[in-house]
């Protein structure tokens, strides 16, 4: 069975360190010493830069490296009408550098007025177009788009998070929420994006025991509904896409410089995750004893693929390769298809936040690169295949 297109036995999450220039170019926006349209130009100067490094490097998923944001879902879910980020939200999570997570909340009706990664995609496949074309490459290259998943406008707040009076009862606001990922999805689309990656930290954080229990307090009912429920609201969110495009979903445990915020195998999330999500590849973090075993994989449909993140976007060294290949045999034996179910990637981007990860431009593609040997030692030459 082919992996679904647009996916490669090598592949990434999405973000990359972004360069010195566009973090300096952000704090001088910040103090008015220079207009968005100056930041954007420059964004797309290194935006160019980082497509080609993705190509040079051997991937063959490329994306835009999350240059144009400063987090993972904020940057996005604030063009959504009736979306604004308020303060930072009160969590038991606080990481070592003093951040807690920024808070999304609902103060009005939720709309999708205009596209929202529509010309960001466009940037980038018309750059791949032209590489491809100038370098005579003729393996296949695909231009993925990462957006949050629709999950991260609800769990963090809660109904506490949501005007009650844009919103008394909140079945209106999920089938508000459900038509801006449909109208999102149905745009990129008609700009020939295929492939569409939601980026979700909640059905992840739902597998730590401290951040459940916290979940049932705050939304009032079991965790395990909770699960049902987002699968419901992702399914509903992508149920118009077209056959062709293909969308997965990927699963973090938090990403921020270096440091994570939760832990727990994926046991509690497993069959929903795995038989009630109608997503098509599933790009899961397991680059350390955080993630639990891999025994959860059991649970895979034969007609599914998983991105595996056994590699680590954390760290500055080098994975040790024959312990990747081992760790990638030892989850093959609970897959329907074995091998031929997975793929290899880092547990997450290397830069979630603008801030980054520890480790340095050239150590990140040294990882990259290193992650495309063992993929072709593993798979063989052709990463589509």
């Amino acid at each position: 069975m082919p992996l679904p297109a647009g996916v490669y036995r090598a592949d990434h999450v999405g973000s990359f360190l972004r360069p010195k220039a566009i973090l300096a170019a952000r704090e001088k926006l910040d103090a008015n010493d220079i207009s968005l349209e100056e930041l954007r130009k420059l964004e797309d100067e290194h935006i160019t830069t980082v497509v080609e490094k993705q190509i040079e490097n051997g991937l063959q998923s490329i994306t835009d490296g999350e240059f144009r944001r400063a987090f993972f879902h904020i940057d996005f879910l604030q063009h959504v009408e009736g979306v604004e980020r308020q303060g930072s939200l009160a969590s038991t999570n606080v990481t070592s550098h003093g951040m807690t997570p920024p808070r999304v909340v609902v103060v009005g009706k939720l709309e999708h007025p205009k596209p929202i990664q529509v010309d960001d995609f466009k940037f980038v496949e018309g750059h791949v177009s032209t590489t491809k074309a100038s370098e005579g490459i003729k393996h296949t290259i695909t231009t993925k788009v990462c957006i949050p998943s629709p999950t991260m406008v609800h769990f963090r707040g809660g109904r506490d998070s949501i005007s009650t009076e844009a919103y008394p009862t909140l079945e209106p606001f999920f089938e508000d929420l459900v038509k801006v990922y449909q109208a999102e999805i149905a745009d990129l689309y008609e700009a020939g994006c295929r492939f569409v990656q939601l980026d979700d930290t909640n059905l992840a954080y739902l597998c730590d025991e401290g951040m459940r229990s916290e979940a049932a307090t705050r939304h009032g009912e079991d965790p395990q509904k909770l699960t049902k429920q987002y699968a419901a609201l992702i399914n509903a969110a992508i149920s118009k896409r077209p056959e062709d495009m293909v969308i997965g979903i990927h699963l973090c445990r938090g990403n921020f410089r270096s440091q994570w915020f939760a832990e727990g195998g994926y046991e509690p999330v497993a069959e929903v995750l795995f038989k009630e999500l109608d997503v098509d590849v599933y790009f899961l973090e397991f680059d350390d004893e955080r993630s639990g075993d891999f025994s959860p994989l059991r649970h895979l449909p034969e007609s599914k693929t998983v991105v595996l993140g056994v590699m680590s976007s954390k760290k500055a060294e080098l994975d040790d390769k024959a312990a990747m290949v081992r760790r990638l045999n030892e989850a093959a034996k609970f897959c329907p298809r074995g091998l031929d179910q997975l793929c290899l990637s880092h547990q997450c981007g290397f830069s979630s936040t603008m801030e980054g990860n520890d480790l340095s431009e050239e150590e990140q593609w040294a990882k990259v690169r290193l992650e495309v040997e063992i993929a072709k030692e593993v798979w063989g030459s052709d990463l589509s295949a």
